[in-house]
């Protein structure tokens, strides 16, 4: 069906002359949608020169950014409204349930960790009616493990409810891409030269034997089979996961519990979790239930990376099938030399080592760069790593490659 303009003069003028009537329209409507963008962003002070009124649906949105974001109190659109959102609960639920209704998922999570920081709002989380009302995400959960040990027993168990979607939610994200790639750096790595059939590595055997071609029969004669090693129930590798758990390192603790948990299920690895401030503690045997590894972390407090090294280096038996990954943004309240040493010892005994200055969706994180310095002169490169690459890394540091260290920039 061909469509035709209702209005002659909205046709198109083949001579280029003025514009026609539908595209001033257009033209009209771009602009007005803009200055409502702008005023959506400036807030309606006299500053913000749009000299555009919000009605509706608008106001309501604008309303809810001005008791976050907003800096006094305005009357905009016949409503009297004011920065802050109180210290009242209920006023609180109002508001999380507005922005929730104006505003998709990731804008939420964003707009309630703003006014958990920016309004002090950390007390009301330990309300049962106000976790049931926020949009759970990584960053509450750190905010939750931080007021753990402040929160009253008639909050622990809607707060351990909230934390556990999250896990499970991240669970469902990482397992099985991590799964896969270890397991099959786990089968690279104890490839064998005398393959049965079905172990075969034909990829690998083809181009190790591309010289032997015979271009009269199309075929390549093999002098060497390469295959993976048969399956086997014993441990392969061990891990251990040195996590930092003072407070900027919060959503760290989540992801690596999560992949912690995720690692002890695999058979042929044998993974231990340690989390440090100034003390030491040995989570392994909760590795079954990241909910409980979370639970019995405390965030906060000050960092002795060397002495949560020692102790991991005294639980190291087979230092050549052994990966340390110390998660940890280097600001180190210990020995610094120790420190050093200690990293030096466990890479010439064969361990391999992976440090992470972070390991979560946030960006580049606040760390101390003469220690980063240090450590990659020893041969253990630092940078921040996200959960989708953690994968990866893990798989090249199991099959002792070099770690797929991302670009600076």
């Amino acid at each position: 069906m061909t469509s035709v303009p209702l209005d002659p003069a909205d046709a198109p003028r083949p001579d280029g002359g003025a514009p026609r009537p539908v595209d001033a329209r257009r033209a009209n409507a771009s602009a007005d949608e803009r200055l409502r963008r702008w005023r959506l962003v400036l807030g309606g002070d006299e500053a913000d020169g749009t000299g555009r009124a919000l009605a509706g649906q608008d106001a309501a949105m604008d309303g809810a950014l001005t008791a976050l974001y907003g800096k006094g109190s305005g009357t905009q659109s016949g409503r009297d409204r004011s920065a802050g959102l109180g210290a009242s609960a209920p006023s609180v639920a109002r508001w999380l349930g507005d922005i929730r209704t104006y505003f998709p998922s990731s804008v939420v999570q964003v707009m309630q960790r703003d006014a958990i920081d920016r309004l002090g709002l950390s007390a009301l989380l330990l309300e049962p009616e106000m976790l049931e009302a926020v949009e759970a995400d990584v960053h509450l959960v750190g905010t939750l493990l931080s007021l753990n040990k402040a929160m009253p027993e008639t909050t622990k168990e809607t707060a351990r409810a909230v934390v556990r979607k999250v896990v499970e939610d991240l669970e469902k994200r990482l397992a099985t891409r991590t799964r896969a790639s270890l397991s099959g750096a786990l089968d690279r790595s104890a490839r064998v030269t005398r393959p049965r059939h079905h172990d075969i590595d034909w990829n690998r055997t083809i181009a190790a034997n591309l010289k032997h071609y015979l271009p009269e029969h199309r075929t390549v004669v093999p002098e060497r089979l390469i295959g993976y090693g048969r399956a086997s129930r014993s441990v392969k590798k061990e891990v251990v996961l040195c996590v930092d758990q003072s407070g900027s390192m919060a959503a760290s603790v989540v992801y690596a519990s999560v992949f912690g948990a995720v690692l002890a299920s695999m058979r042929s690895i044998a993974t231990r979790l340690v989390v440090f401030d100034t003390a030491v503690v040995d989570l392994t045997d909760q590795l079954d239930d990241p909910v409980d590894v979370l639970f019995g972390t405390r965030l906060g407090g000050g960092t002795d990376i060397n002495r949560a090294l020692a102790y991991c280096q005294s639980q190291i038996t087979r230092p050549a099938d052994t990966v340390v990954v110390l998660i940890s943004d280097l600001y180190e309240g210990g020995i610094r030399h120790e420190m050093l040493k200690r990293v030096a010892a466990m890479k010439a005994s064969g361990v391999q080592f992976v440090t992470l200055l972070a390991l979560s969706d946030e960006g580049t994180p606040a760390y101390d760069r003469e220690h980063a310095a240090a450590f990659a002169a020893l041969g253990a490169p630092a940078f921040a790593c996200t959960p989708d690459l953690f994968p990866d890394v893990m798989a090249a540091a199991i099959e002792k490659r070099p770690l797929p260290v991302p670009d600076a920039g």
